[in-house]
This record gives structure tokens, C-alpha cells and sequence, in this order.
């Protein structure tokens, strides 16, 4: 090995940190050592969870230091609260989160003006005192004389020992007041970010398109900082309010357990306050930078409805009386295939936290095949889902504007001609036509072909039009506009 200083000291016991070999001296050991008793986990739907651990620590009398140096990096440090379940006289003088973590960059910027070793990727060893480590490593020997080696080069550092006020991990430190000496028996909860759940459901529709089997998933992701053994997992699913700050998160782990259908269920729901709450029925380990799932809902045959939408007209808009001759003219020829189930006992008998449905239909060979997915929200039981698949492929709309007249200052009246085709060879459908009168909050309808349209909102109303197969139907209005 090339030697480049008149004294090299002795090289401490290495570690790897960002690819470099790091030399450092240990830390000074903790007071009290946590003994790991637990650990509740509750995630909301909302990247939080809220984290409760039983520790015990040895306390003497008095003023003692306690660590806990196995946190979640995104820990909300102002939400820590530490309390001895064994001393109730115990006090909590002071409260630390300490999270200047050990690198390579941290320990050049403590070292300034210091003196390292290191060696390069040649083996060549270079000592002396660190005049930079920005941009490249500038080294100063005992002569004056002034080394630039570049970052890629370097192969290993050694540093003298470990600057204070580094730590190898995010490290929560309290100052307590124990009254008498002994284990304690404490109870520790915080907050943390990087944390989030959300449900995933997979959907087989009957080939009649009449009924559904759905499985529900629940789909937690880690990206605390922190693994959790062996946790009692709860999840909350609704819109919890959040409090503004006031100053200013892979891969997926499919457990073989998880795949098998369970005897019993591995979920448990419950009411909470005004959300639902689901607690898992076994501990569960979830690593840092994970993604694990669950299921928690399932059900068969459960009925089902199939429709065909066509809505190609503008939404309504409120500002203001809309005088534009072509607006409202999309274009739009297609239609939109839905999917309508209940969540009640005549349905599914389950309440669905938010989240993706999936749909599968089983083809000619009984392999399963995707025709679709949509987000449903937060659903109760007892209540009607529509999803929306896709659109139709052999069922055609077509809307044309055939009139548009002023009649005064503040009056106007359109006519449209809407026509629908259905191209299926031997299927009769109905489809739900849509129209929204978007030119204004005052109108009346003063001639259609068809007296039993529906009346869906203020500003909305619908026909349900039967298309033979092969065949098509045509739905013609008027409606006047009053401003």
C-alpha cells in the first residue's frame, strides 16, 4: 500500500455506510436499556398511525436517561407521550428526538479542520487534516501540502472516533425523575407519517352478468422508517380532520397464509365513534418499505344489475345564461357500461371502506379476464354501489343539434335528436339516456317524442330507451330557456 503522510494512526473497525467503509469509536452506552414488552399499531386511511409500546426499563432513584433508539424516522416528535405504568409518581423532566444520523457527508462536516485517513480505490492512504469535503475531499498534510481527491475515488474513511451528537438512528431520549429504583413497567405512544392503508377489491361477475363474488383486500403500506414485529394491527377507515400545521409515501408482499382462504375470519369490524374500525386477529410483522395484504370482507352471489348509460350532453355550470349557439355540442358517441350492487343483506352484507374495484369476467374456457375498475368511496351497509366498467362496444349514440332560435332578450329555445344503435346480433338492451339542460336554471321542455323522461336534478333528466338488437331508437326534445 502507498503511503502518502508521515504518521497514519490506527485504523478503527470499519463499517459501510453509502457504499464507503466508515471507522468510527463507539457511543457512549444508554442509561436505562428499553425491553420490548408490545406494540399496538393503528392506521388511518390518511398516511398517520398512531403507535402504542410497552417497554421496561431499569431506573434507579432519581434522574435517570432514557433511549429508545428504534423509532420510525417519520415520527411526529411532538406527539410523544412517555408515562411509567409502575411509578405513577415518576416525572418527565425533559423529552428529546434526536435524528442527526450518522453519514458519510455528516461526518466530513463535523471533521472540518480535523484529521482522517482514507484510501482510494488504488489502495494509495492519504492523512491529514480535512479542509473540505463538499464538492471533493481536500486534504492538508503535516507539510502544508494540499491534496484534491475526488468523491468516486475514495474507496474507505477512517475517522478517530464518532463526532457527539451523531447517532446511528432516530433516537428518542427522555430525562426522568423515578421515585423509587427498579423495573419499570412504561407505556410510550406517538404519531408517525409514512404509514397508509387502503382497500382493494377484487370482483368476478357471473357470466349472466346477474350476480358477483367480491373479496376485499385491505393493502397497508410501510414507508416509516420502522418494522413492527409482531404488532395487534387496527385499521380506521373514514375522514378523520386534520389540524393545519402551522409550520411548514415498492414491492408487493403477498404472504402464502394470506392466499389461503382462513377458517375463520382474519378480520374483525367494529364501530368506532363515527368511523369503522377493523382489528386484525393475529399479530402481524410489517416491515419498513413494505406492502402487505389482507383480506377482510368476502361474499358470493350477491345480485347484480348491468346498464347501459349514454350522457353525451355538457354538465350544468352556474355562471350564468349560456347564449352560444354550438355549446354543448361533445360529440361524444359512446356508451357507458355500469354495475350496480347493494352492500345491505340482500347484497353483500358489508360496509366497503374506500378504495379500487377490480372486475373480472370468467371467458369461454372459465379463465378470468379484467373488463374494468373504479374507485368506490366510503360505503355503509345498506347501500347501492354503481360502478363504472368501460364502454360498449357494439352500442352507439349519436346526438345533433336540429334547432337554436332566440325568441327575445331572454328567451331561447334548442331542439336536439339523439340516436342510439344497438349493433349486438341477438341481444335487446335498454339504455339510460342522459341530458343535462345546461344553458340555464329556468326550463321547460315544451315538445319530446317521449313523455316519460325522469327528472334526475335541477338541471338533468333521463329516458330509459329499449334498442332491439340490430335495431336502433331516436329520442327527439325542445326545451326553452328563460334568463
Amino acid at each position: 500500500m502507498t503511503h502518502r503522510s508521515f504518521r497514519i494512526p490506527l485504523l478503527i473497525s470499519l463499517i459501510a455506510l453509502a457504499g464507503l467503509g466508515l471507522v468510527f469509536a463507539a457511543s457512549a452506552p444508554t442509561t436505562a436499556i428499553a425491553q420490548t414488552g408490545g406494540v399496538d399499531l393503528t392506521v388511518y386511511n390518511s398516511n398517520i398511525a398512531l403507535i402504542q409500546e410497552s417497554r421496561q426499563f431499569d431506573l434507579k432513584k432519581g434522574v435517570n436517561i432514557v433511549k429508545v433508539d428504534d423509532v420510525p424516522s417519520s415520527i411526529m416528535p411532538e406527539t410523544v407521550h412517555f408515562r411509567s405504568l409502575t411509578d405513577a409518581d415518576a416525572v418527565v423532566l425533559e423529552q428529546n428526538y434526536e435524528y442527526d444520523i450518522v453519514g458519510s457527508q455528516k461526518l466530513l462536516q463535523k471533521y472540518i479542520d480535523k484529521k482522517i485517513d482514507l484510501v482510494t480505490v488504488d489502495g494509495t492512504l492519504y492523512s491529514g487534516k480535512l479542509l473540505s469535503g463538499a464538492n471533493d475531499v481536500i486534504l492538508q498534510d503535516e507539510d502544508g501540502g494540499v491534496q484534491v481527491i475526488k468523491f468516486d475515488q475514495i474507496r474507505q474513511y477512517s475517522f478517530p472516533a464518532l463526532p457527539d451528537g451523531l447517532i446511528t438512528r432516530p433516537t428518542l431520549v427522555w430525562m426522568v425523575d423515578a421515585s423509587k429504583a427498579g423495573k419499570h413497567n412504561t407505556e410510550i405512544s406517538y404519531l408517525s407519517n409514512g404509514l397508509n392503508w387502503s382497500a382493494n377489491y377484487v370482483l368476478v361477475l357471473a357470466p349472466d352478468s346477474q350476480s358477483l363474488d367480491i373479496n376485499g383486500w385491505i393493502t397497508l403500506d410501510n414507508h416509516s422508517g420502522a418494522t413492527y414485529t409482531d404488532a395487534r394491527l387496527k385499521l380506521v377507515a373514514g375522514d378523520i380532520h386534520r389540524a393545519t400545521a402551522t409550520q411548514g409515501a415498492k414491492t408487493m408482499v403477498l404472504e402464502d397464509a394470506m392466499m389461503a382462504r382462513a377458517p375463520q375470519p382474519q378480520v374483525e369490524q367494529r364501530q368506532f365513534f363515527e368511523y369503522h374500525l377493523y382489528e386484525v386477529q393475529r399479530p402481524v410483522t410489517i416491515k419498513d418499505d413494505q406492502t402487505k395484504q389482507i383480506e377482510f370482507v368476502t361474499a358470493n352471489d350477491a345480485p347484480a344489475v348491468k346498464s347501459f348509460v349514454y350522457d353525451a350532453s355538457m354538465p350544468f355550470q352556474p355562471y350564468g345564461p349560456i347564449l352560444d349557439p354550438s355549446y354543448g355540442n361533445t360529440g361524444n358517441t359512446k356508451v357507458t357500461v355500469q354495475l350496480s350492487f347493494n352492500t345491505g343483506k340482500e347484497g353483500i352484507d358489508a360496509q366497503l371502506p374506500r378504495g379500487i374495484v377490480r372486475l373480472y369476467q370468467a371467458d369461454t374456457d372459465g379463465s378470468p379476464l379484467l373488463i374494468g375498475e373504479d374507485n368506490i368511496d366510503h360505503t355503509p351497509k345498506g347501500e347501492d354501489v354503481t360502478l363504472t366498467i368501460g364502454q360498449a362496444f357494439d352500442l352507439v349514440g349519436e346526438r345533433t343539434q336540429t334547432n337554436f332560435k332566440r325568441l327575445g332578450d331572454k328567451t331561447i329555445e334548442e331542439s336536439y335528436s339523439i340516436e342510439l344503435r344497438n349493433q349486438k346480433a341477438d341481444e335487446d338492451v335498454t339504455i339510460k339516456l342522459v341530458e343535462h339542460l345546461s344553458r340555464g336554471t329556468n326550463w321547460e321542455i315544451v315538445k319530446t317524442s317521449d313523455e316519460g323522461f325522469s327528472k334526475i336534478d335541477a338541471n338533468t333528466i333521463s329516458w330509459q330507451v329499449p334498442v332491439k338488437a340490430q335495431g336502433k331508437a331516436t329520442i327527439t326534445y325542445t326545451v326553452r330557456y328563460s334568463f
